[in-house]
């Protein structure tokens, strides 16, 4: 399996870093280590993913120029999609700045990122796009692009971030923002992927839905996390989501300073079934891309030795308590 890391030095050249951890290994502390043969099976049943960690700016070019290197950097390590963090195309000073430049999914910034899907044959995760909604809102949208630059998929954020941050900002999304109301998931080159954005990350429900009623095995989570919610709870809600779907995990993370009033925790991962983590850069506030192979038998051994699916009881068996 390919668990590596790409980022970029000032001068763009890129290093390839080694991670500790692999799922292969962790695995193996719940059932014997795999023989050749499933090992050889493990290899065609796996396809190359990369997640993105990058600082957006409110400058929608210097924007895309980043998309498009880390791209070009994902589709020469091998993968077959890459996935973006929430407001990959534009991160404003302040958040009522997403208004200015939402637009309609036909519109200009959309079809480039269509563009760059269909010139490098590679499919976009893009988490988190400013959408143009109705009466001055906007639709905080996650967008699944195909290899071909259509778009197969879309979902709106759910959970809108209003929350005032220990110590820290307070931020009210709602007030710029129209929360969805669907359930997204698509198949893909990488597996049936579950499509969320950010806070959702918070609620469970959502992550049941997309395993036991959509049949996710790859979830997505494209984030924006705050330094301090970040620090807290970032890794341990991520790796709890993978564990308790049975499902990948691939979280994209803006990183670092944007301006002088917004700041990103960073951290991207991609958490494998059993709740590893096998892919991360080395520097958490680093622009660049980590990249591993999603293995699609191991979904499907993680589930058959720990049948969590055929145990559970439905969402109508917890009905309110009488008093």
């Amino acid at each position: 399996m390919l668990n590596c890391c790409l980022h970029f030095c000032l001068n763009g050249a890129r290093l390839p870093r080694p991670l500790r951890s692999s799922h292969v290994n962790s695995y193996s502390n719940f059932s014997a280590v795999r023989s050749s043969a499933d090992s050889a099976m493990a290899a065609l049943n796996s396809v190359r993913v990369a997640a993105v960690q990058m600082t957006s700016v409110n400058d929608l070019a210097s924007n895309f120029s980043t998309c498009s290197h880390l791209v070009k950097e994902a589709a020469s390590a091998g993968a077959k999609m890459i996935c973006f963090p929430e407001s990959f195309s534009f991160l404003g000073p302040k958040s009522e700045d997403s208004l200015l430049v939402a637009e309609a999914l036909d519109g200009p910034i959309m079809q480039k990122y269509c563009s760059l899907a269909r010139e490098y044959s590679i499919w976009l995760s893009l988490g988190g796009f400013q959408e143009k909604g109705h009466d001055a809102h906007l639709r905080n949208t996650h967008v699944i692009v195909d290899d071909a630059g259509n778009i197969r998929s879309t979902y709106s954020k759910i959970h809108l971030f209003d929350v005032d941050v220990p110590g820290g900002s307070t931020y009210r999304e709602s007030s710029f923002t129209e929360p969805g109301k669907d359930i997204a998931a698509v198949d893909s080159p990488i597996g049936r992927l579950g499509l969320t954005i950010c806070y959702d990350l918070r609620f469970p429900e959502i992550y049941q839905q997309l395993r036991f009623n959509h049949d996710a095995q790859v979830i997505l989570v494209p984030s924006a996390f705050t330094p301090v919610t970040g620090q807290a709870h970032w890794e341990i809600l991520l790796r709890a989501r993978a564990i308790e779907t049975q499902c990948y995990v691939i979280a994209s993370a803006q990183a670092g300073k944007h301006n002088k009033t917004r700041e990103s925790y960073g951290d991207t991962l991609i958490i494998d079934p059993w709740g590893t983590v096998v892919g991360r850069l080395p520097d958490r506030l680093s622009t660049g891309i980590t990249v591993a192979d999603i293995d699609l038998s191991l979904i499907d051994s993680v589930r058959k030795k720990m049948p969590i699916a055929e145990q559970r009881k439905p969402f109508d068996f917890w009905r309110p308590a009488s008093l």
